[in-house]
């Protein structure tokens, strides 16, 4: 009887000992890759701000080397701890269910960031809009997308100072708006609205004018992208020349519609150049009725 007690304490021993030595060894492995991983991020993040002269694709490289980087890191642990994670997973599935039922936001996150890297919805650098939420993106991870913020409201160019952290769960559900699809130059649009008592007809080739003279030095350049891009996306060849269109949207109202092409960075440059050479020394809005009695008060004082 003592001897079997013997016997199967030393088996115990000996199981305890092993299990001992094979999570010593899974979490040197998992040492190792943690390691190795952090060392690549270096090197790669080292070797793209020597090589790369640009600021826009240096960030750019690197969050997509981060972001590979942890893919590969994921995909390692996976291997590395698969036959625990296994045996582990038979048994608790009844808390795996709970387990992705409470963490149904952070799953939808992950999809989304699938979803709009599959698609090739945006880059770094593009100007998105989804939601209420538009800015120039910055940063975006399998979780979320941080974006800088650009207003106020979604006719201004301006960068307001402030970050936003947009949940990648928002991109299953919500379509995304990419104003920088074309990435180094755009044709922007902006609207200048008149009543139909104004001069809108003078302002009309005032505005023409002015973005031809505004937009004449990189016209060629612009030309000559548009048609590259062309090509390379199987598109038509959009008409780069400014244009000024009118519209109606409501009676006694005339909107006058500016599309001028310029560069990513320079929307809100040119438009208010644009306006300021047009409103500099000419109004074209009809004088108020009581200017309107005044002047023929007077006109008709001088007549007497």
């Amino acid at each position: 009887m003592i001897k079997e007690k013997a016997m199967f304490g030393e088996m115990n021993l000996s199981e305890q000992i092993t299990i001992s030595e094979n999570l010593v060894s899974l979490l040197v492995s998992t040492a190792l890759l943690m390691l190795i991983i952090v060392i690549f991020k270096a090197v790669f993040s080292r070797f793209i701000r020597r090589t790369v002269q640009s600021a826009e694709l240096q960030r750019r490289w690197i969050v997509q080397a981060r972001n590979g980087l942890f893919l590969l890191f994921l995909l390692g642990i996976v291997m590395i701890w698969g036959e625990e994670l296994r045996t582990l997973a038979l048994s608790v599935v009844a808390i795996a269910v709970a387990f992705v039922v409470a963490t149904k936001e952070l799953i939808l996150c992950v999809t989304g960031s699938i979803l709009k890297t599959g698609a090739g919805s945006f880059n770094v650098g593009d100007r998105i809009q989804i939601k209420d939420f538009r800015g120039d993106v910055i940063d975006q991870n399998l979780l979320a997308t941080t974006i800088l913020e650009v207003g106020p409201g979604r006719l201004t160019h301006q960068r307001t100072g402030r970050m936003t952290v947009i949940p990648n769960a928002l991109f299953v559900s919500e379509p995304v708006i990419n104003e920088s699809y074309t990435h180094d130059y755009v044709l922007h649009v902006f609207t200048v609205p008149f009543k139909r008592e104004d001069d809108w007809r003078s302002a009309q080739k005032a505005f023409l004018e002015a973005a031809n003279q505004r937009c004449k030095p990189f016209i060629k350049e612009v030309r000559t992208y548009m048609e590259q891009l062309s090509k390379q996306k199987g598109l038509d060849v959009p008409t780069v020349d400014p244009r000024v269109t009118m519209q109606v949207p409501a009676a006694g109202e005339i909107h006058l519609i500016i599309r001028v092409p310029t560069k990513s960075g320079q929307r809100s440059y040119i438009e208010q150049s644009i306006l300021s050479d047009v409103f500099a020394h000419t109004n074209f809005f009809a004088p108020k009725k009581e200017e309107q009695k005044e002047t023929e008060e007077g006109s008709s004082g001088k007549k007497n």
